[in-house]
């Protein structure tokens, strides 16, 4: 009987060991397909990404976002809404154009005016 416990914790310990999911590789995926544009780019969202983070769980997490995306399992909205908490470059898209103040044409005579009469006397 002693030795049907020991038989039966061996096992237990065995069983333990050995994950039932294979360890995957948290190695950079090389998926890239230059010709199709908007892939292209979430392929470089995602090759900055991995490069930012050093976690190995975050970078699982980064291999599977792009593979499912490479499979057509996920849409480009999924992908970029899911990607968005490892993304660093999110300062978001501005135009170049800046706000302009204008005044009225009288106003802005009265200012120069005062203006140059204090460099003047100064």
């Amino acid at each position: 009987m002693a030795e049907n416990n020991t038989d039966n914790t061996s096992q237990a310990t065995s069983e333990v060991t050995t994950p039932s999911e294979p360890i995957k590789n948290a190695s950079k995926l090389q998926l890239d397909r230059p010709t199709d544009f908007k892939f292209h780019l979430a392929y470089e969202v995602y090759s900055k990404a991995w490069d930012h983070n050093s976690l190995d769980s975050v970078r699982i997490k980064l291999n599977e976002l792009i593979s499912s995306l490479a499979n057509d399992e996920n849409g480009y909205s999924d992908f970029y809404a899911q990607m968005q908490e490892y993304r660093r470059d999110t300062g978001g898209f501005r135009s170049g154009k800046s706000r302009i103040e204008t005044s009225r044409k009288r106003d802005y005579q009265r200012t120069t005016t005062r203006n140059d009469r204090n460099r003047r006397h100064r």
